[in-house]
């Protein structure tokens, strides 16, 4: 297997840029590659995820169906910090069904759909405590979404994560009489719509 290295752009994507790859959130692209493999010559984006010291090696060609993607633009990041701030939506399935959404949602690499991920699973101090796969899902959604806000605005992760932590205080108080005044309100909803 021979690498030569290439220092170009290829399919809109250049070296040094931010990028989001679904399964592994955001990523810089460190060099455009042209490897041999079996007799082909394969042309490869060089990802590093530095928070994960991992190194991620994608066909330029199969970019866009594996779901590679350029950052948020600040109107979807605007969107999604918005996103955070409504009323949680929990659906009243069974846990196990709900996390494998979650985990869809999260390894989608949808900025908005892991802000509902974080919105719902969000637990103030007044609430109870979370379940442990409650808690590792809510913290996998929380740090994508804080990687791409960070890279996006251009700040350190930990100020993104205060950036979003302060709208989800801005979020509606969630407590016992929280949830029952929501379900009333659903269902005058569903009453109204039949």
């Amino acid at each position: 297997m021979t690498n030569v290295k290439k220092n170009t752009t290829r399919h809109g994507y250049k070296m040094g840029e931010y990028v989001v790859y679904p399964a592994h959130g955001v990523g810089q692209i460190v060099s455009i590659d042209e490897q041999e493999v079996a007799g082909f010559k394969l042309e490869l984006f060089v990802i590093s995820f530095e928070k994960d010291k991992m190194t991620l090696r994608v066909p330029t060609a199969k970019a866009a169906t594996v779901g590679m993607r350029k950052l948020a633009e600040n109107g979807l990041v605007a969107k999604a910090l918005d996103t955070i701030t409504g009323r949680a939506r929990v659906k009243r399935t069974m846990w196990s069904r709900r996390a494998q959404e979650y985990e869809a949602k999260i390894n989608s690499g949808d900025l908005i759909a892991i802000a509902e991920v974080v919105r719902d699973l969000h637990r103030s101090d007044a609430q109870p405590e979370q379940s442990y796969s409650e808690r590792q899902l809510y913290e996998a959604a929380l740090d994508r979404m804080a990687r791409e806000v960070a890279a996006v605005n251009r700040l350190h992760e930990g100020e993104a994560l205060k950036l979003i932590e302060a709208q989800l205080a801005k979020s509606p108080k969630r407590g016992k009489a929280a949830e029952a005044a929501a379900d009333l309100d659903e269902e005058q909803e569903e009453v109204e719509a039949a």
